[in-house]
């Protein structure tokens, strides 16, 4: 028998599938943290920031993520939160429906280079790193991507070799998050042995990491390349738990996890700035609010929002019953950043003129999104995965 109609909570445009009530206290407690945190301390500024195309805080930013725990949540240990998966992916959404720049900090700290040193670096290397890391004291950078090698990783150039029980490192990675303020650098590199990842510190010499300028998104946030030339490290400077693409591939799967949960932060930011206009921008003697097209593109972007939401909750549940596989990260990645960046449109229009204005968040997102659709795994890539994992037949190279 069905409960009376008046015990059912009114509908709430903001959550109308009752999705809340899949979050316990705790995840709530995390959510409203980290959206409390983006509401004081990135929101008053981040237009500045991006207009002038520079994170001039990232320091200090690091330190207050470090106090909530967001940096490092889902580890344990070594300072770590040990949140679980749902508590991280909702502090990812928060994060973004601030800003893509502030999301990927968090996320290149805590999903990359902290994941790689927790998960493949001896207990020296975790101990060494990251204490300091989950405090925000040292940011990290991951290098991987390098300037000619995007997607095929296997292919890339950076060669360290031994040189009486030293390491001598030489190549170049490129559009590398937290590359000129980290303090170490997570790189991966060819050996005689394989693909191997390296704890590199950034005071190195021969290491550098010269800022890259003249980005047209991604701005509140810092992007290098990093320069080894015979960069010698100590033995122990290797990661010891991991030898092929497997180690930073899983890192990769990681942090796409994260993106799966963030790029429906910033679809909520378009959406409620696209319901909040229309609701009070008056043409023809009414609010938008109240034409036809207008609720029809209104009804699609809340629908899309909400399924996505859905999507990374449920991707979030099996992360943390330990049954995700990379395939349904790839199923998620694909889908809710192609459908942000779809909503962001969708808000542009509603937004009129005043879409492509900094006082409204939605062309900052747009132009961001653009950055997360590619970085992590491209369109090609998350389709080319789940349609081998559809077919059992391997296209990448077809």
């Amino acid at each position: 028998m069905s409960a009376p109609h008046a015990a059912r909570a009114p509908f709430d445009p903001h959550d109308p599938l009752g999705v809340d009530d899949l979050l316990s206290p705790e995840d709530r407690a995390v959510r409203d943290t980290v959206r409390d945190w983006a509401r004081d301390r990135v929101l008053p500024h981040v237009a500045d920031w991006y207009e002038r195309g520079e994170l001039p805080v990232i320091r200090e930013l690091a330190r207050e993520l470090g106090a909530i725990g967001a940096l490092g949540m889902p580890l344990t240990g070594y300072g770590c939160a040990g949140a679980s998966a749902v508590q991280y992916g909702l502090a990812c959404l928060e994060l973004e429906a601030a800003d893509s720049g502030i999301r990927s900090m968090v996320s290149v700290q805590g999903s990359l280079a902290m994941y790689a040193i927790h998960r493949y670096g001896s207990e020296e290397q975790r101990q060494e790193w990251l204490p300091r890391m989950a405090a925000g004291e040292v940011i990290g950078c991951f290098g991987l991507t390098e300037p000619d090698h995007g997607s095929d990783p296997a292919s890339m150039r950076t060669y360290a070799k031994r040189d009486n029980g030293d390491w001598v490192l030489n190549g170049r990675k490129m559009w590398i998050t937290n590359g000129s303020v980290a303090g170490v650098a997570v790189v991966w590199a060819q050996t005689e042995e394989g693909v191997r990842g390296f704890a590199v510190p950034t005071g190195t010499p021969g290491f550098s990491a010269p800022e890259i300028h003249h980005k047209w998104s991604l701005r509140a946030s810092v992007t290098s390349e990093l320069v080894m030339d015979d960069v010698r490290l100590p033995g122990d400077a290797l990661l010891p738990g991991a030898t092929g693409l497997g180690g930073p591939l899983s890192c990769l799967n990681h942090a796409r996890y994260g993106i799966v949960w963030g790029a429906m932060g910033a679809a909520r930011s378009c959406f409620e700035a696209a319901l909040d206009y229309a609701r009070s921008r008056e043409q023809f003697g009414r609010p938008i609010a109240g034409f036809q097209l207008t609720q029809a593109k209104l009804a699609d972007m809340a629908v899309e929002l909400h399924k996505g939401i859905l999507l990374a909750h449920h991707l979030g549940r099996r992360m943390d019953a330990g049954s995700l596989r990379p395939e349904q990260v790839s199923f998620g990645k694909l889908n809710n950043v192609r459908e942000a960046i779809e909503i962001c449109r969708t808000a542009r229009t509603i937004l009129g003129a005043n879409g492509i204005s900094l006082e409204y968040p939605v062309m900052r997102h747009a132009t961001n999104l653009e950055s997360v659709l590619t970085y992590e795994g491209t369109v090609e890539m998350h389709q080319l995965v789940l349609g081998k994992a559809l077919t059992g037949i391997d296209a990448f190279r077809g």
